[in-house]
């Protein structure tokens, strides 16, 4: 008996079954969120693979990967943090800067940006948003930059604590806040691209914010394949290009 073509090259393996797509799970710094789903496209383009990525400040996922949170891989606002988690045993590898983040002076007020330093000390200001030093490194990086123009003190009364850029944001844009410090990939992402004024905080006051991913064990043990594949995309030229266009510099 003859058998059909369609059955013979099932048989044979010439048609081989698709690749089965899985989901990992991303930790992800709040800085990184508009980027991200242009990363998160472009690495299912490329894999097939999804991602489902949550978005926090760096120093509350690392308490929750030491509490056993179930993350794949984990994109850090700094290198502090993730070399934290490897020293404690946490991932498989040190961490590996993938991007060098920039800090902006953003308002959605009809203010001169110019003299930022004579406006925020100004009656024109009366509440300055910044993420929680602690916590986030952006936060710790604007503190760092004020207490440069020795502005922290005199301010003291006038800063207002989000608990991530995430926050900081909404406090910003929702104008709960007159003005604030946020991450240079905010104002550029097309959310919130030419929503109010900013400025370039003079990278001089402030430690550059490297920002380093690692594979924890969580991915180690349950996608390893994935978890390295996704790792390898965010060093790609693919990636590199996307973070250039969100302000990142890169390494």
């Amino acid at each position: 008996m003859k058998i059909p073509a369609f059955i013979f090259l099932v048989l044979s393996g010439v048609l081989a079954p698709a690749v089965q797509a899985e989901t990992i799970a991303v930790a992800v710094a709040a800085n990184v969120q508009y980027v991200f789903e242009d990363l998160k496209i472009e690495f299912k383009k490329e894999t097939g693979h999804d991602i489902r990525a949550s978005f926090s400040s760096s120093g509350k996922f690392v308490t929750q990967i030491m509490n056993g949170a179930p993350f794949d891989v984990f994109l850090s606002a700094d290198m502090e943090f993730p070399e934290k988690l490897h020293k404690e045993g946490f991932s498989v590898s040190p961490p590996q800067v993938y991007a060098r983040g920039a800090l902006v002076l953003w308002t959605l007020k009809d203010v001169d940006l110019r003299d930022w330093q004579s406006l925020l000390a100004s009656t024109a200001i009366d509440k300055i948003a910044i993420a929680n030093p602690k916590t986030a490194p952006y936060g710790r990086e604007a503190m760092n930059s004020l207490q440069y123009y020795k502005l922290a003190a005199p301010l003291q009364a006038k800063l207002v604590f989000g608990e991530s850029i995430s926050q900081t944001n909404q406090y910003i844009h929702s104008r709960a806040a007159d003005i604030g410090f946020t991450a240079k990939s905010v104002v550029l992402s097309a959310e919130m691209k030419g929503q109010g004024k900013w400025i370039d905080v003079p990278p001089a006051s402030y430690q550059p914010i490297a920002q380093g991913a690692v594979i924890l064990n969580y991915g180690k043990d349950h996608h390893p394949k994935i978890s390295q594949q996704f790792f390898d995309f965010i060093y790609s030229a693919k990636s590199r290009a996307i973070f250039e266009r969100y302000g990142y510099l890169l390494p």
